[in-house]
């Protein structure tokens, strides 16, 4: 009967998931989101331009800052604890009630960037997660800004041209 080798004769290949976006830990874990986003709604309760946005929320933000700080961390790669609770972001569909401009996408924005001056050391990061945060940031623009230059008339309530006569 053969012995069974106590020693392999080949070592196992493990192979160990990683993250598809590892901003999460890069940026520090479960500390580091909740530090960004209070960082952010600090930012966003004293920044002139962003009262707009502020507006939009309750006056209590105790929820707001928790849902959030769910959303980020799984965002970014971190635990799924925010679709567990709520399903699919749906982002724009969620943002639909609230009119977002160019000028309140422009706030969220500024309040996020400082929020990430002053709590994402590493500027490597800070330039992938602003550039990531502004393509959120654009996609959930609803409404046009009157000065807007990408602003189109709707043809269905703009005046019909009319011929030369």
């Amino acid at each position: 009967m053969n012995a069974l080798p106590t020693t392999p004769t080949s070592t196992p290949t493990s192979t160990v998931a990683l993250p598809v976006n590892p901003h999460y830990l890069r940026l520090g874990g479960p500390d580091a989101v909740q530090r960004l986003v209070d960082a952010f709604y600090r930012a966003m309760d004293t920044r002139e331009d962003a009262r707009v946005i502020r507006a939009m929320h309750e006056a209590d933000l105790g929820p707001t800052r928790a849902l959030l700080a769910r959303y980020l961390g799984e965002w970014m790669g971190g635990p799924k604890d925010y679709s567990r609770e709520r399903g699919a972001p749906k982002l724009r569909h969620r943002h639909l009630p609230f009119a977002i401009d160019d000028a309140a996408r422009d706030a969220w924005l500024a309040c996020m960037r400082q929020a990430l001056a002053e709590t994402c050391p590493d500027a490597g990061l800070r330039a992938e997660l602003d550039a990531a945060f502004s393509k959120v940031a654009n996609v959930l623009r609803n409404t046009e800004s009157p000065e807007s230059p990408d602003s189109h008339p709707d043809p269905a309530t703009s005046p019909t041209p009319r011929s030369p006569s």
